[in-house]
């Protein structure tokens, strides 16, 4: 067991349009659970699948958005979405986009976090909200109990998004650093691994099988081939109402809208050489040099 004196210690609540941490305070986490955390667009959705296929040995048609709900997404109700993880019989996997210091740790639960190059998750994301639809904003913006400013349209500019987001530390959603520097922190901790997006990219089998050793996962050998076939981005792509957060529904053009590219450096003939010489040197400043080369290359962290 852990020292409890070696935990994440929560120490602020974070609340604003979209998140409200207050969800994990009393939430009873059951010994198994897996607990998926990121920034956001950096991976989040083909985390849980392959967990789900970890999970459900390979199954076809898992309802991954149906069951593994982002528990401290505001506008979901909260009463509603407990009471459907409580009656789960099979082992849990929650989403979370919180920094590790507003969340509740509990050292029996499995924390995986995936992150991404900054200038891939801007690009992500402004596809991301690009797309949504007037009701979702509205949804996001009126539903009772923001705390903050309301969540805007995005500038129809793609550069002129990642610059503002960039020297604003996130905004309009939350700060990016802090995100990548609480987990970073903590990355030795047996019951979190870190996994990169472009890790995942170049050789989805040895990830997939290291997060299956992680969340202690025997798998049996002839259920490889479907796991790894139901984790490609193509499979993704086709069974998108399955993944897509509501089935795709606050997305112009669908589920198949949310599961987009899955690409990475699209902001290479965006971005000038300065630009770029901006966005690193940041990344040094906020998270260090071995954090800030392992967030932009991947590798062992």
């Amino acid at each position: 067991m852990l020292q409890r004196t070696t935990w994440p210690q929560k120490t602020r609540e974070l609340h604003n349009h979209h998140m409200d941490s207050t969800a994990w305070n009393d939430f009873p986490v059951r010994d198994d659970d897996i607990i998926i955390g990121t920034y956001a667009k950096s991976g989040t959705t083909w985390m849980q699948q392959i967990v789900s296929q970890l999970i459900f040995a390979g199954a076809e048609g898992i309802d991954v958005s149906a069951i593994s709900p982002w528990l401290d997404m505001r506008i979901l109700p909260r009463a509603e979405t407990r009471a459907m993880l409580e009656s789960q019989t099979h082992r849990r996997f929650i989403k979370t986009h919180l920094p590790l210091d507003a969340l509740s740790f509990s050292w029996r639960a499995k924390y995986l976090y995936i992150a991404r190059d900054g200038r891939d998750v801007a690009w992500s994301a402004h596809n991301h909200f690009a797309k949504c639809r007037d009701e979702f904003f509205d949804l996001l913006n009126e539903t009772p109990g923001r705390i903050g400013p309301p969540m805007p349209r995005l500038p129809a500019d793609v550069r002129e998004f990642f610059l503002d987001w960039m020297e604003q530390d996130g905004a309009p959603l939350w700060s990016f650093w802090e995100n990548i520097r609480t987990w970073w922190a903590y990355r030795h901790l047996p019951n979190i691994m870190l996994v990169h997006f472009a890790d995942l990219k170049r050789n989805p089998e040895k990830m997939i099988r290291q997060i299956a050793t992680f969340l202690e996962i025997e798998v049996a050998a002839d259920a490889w081939s479907l796991i790894l076939e139901h984790c490609s981005f193509d499979y993704m792509k086709r069974n998108a109402e399955k993944m897509a957060p509501l089935g795709g529904a606050p997305w112009e053009g669908g589920a198949g809208t949310f599961i987009n590219k899955g690409t990475n450096g699209r902001w290479r003939d965006v971005l000038s050489a300065d630009e770029c010489r901006r966005y690193e040197a940041l990344a040094v400043e906020q998270l260090g040099a071995e954090c800030a080369a392992w967030l932009k290359d991947g590798g062992r962290p």
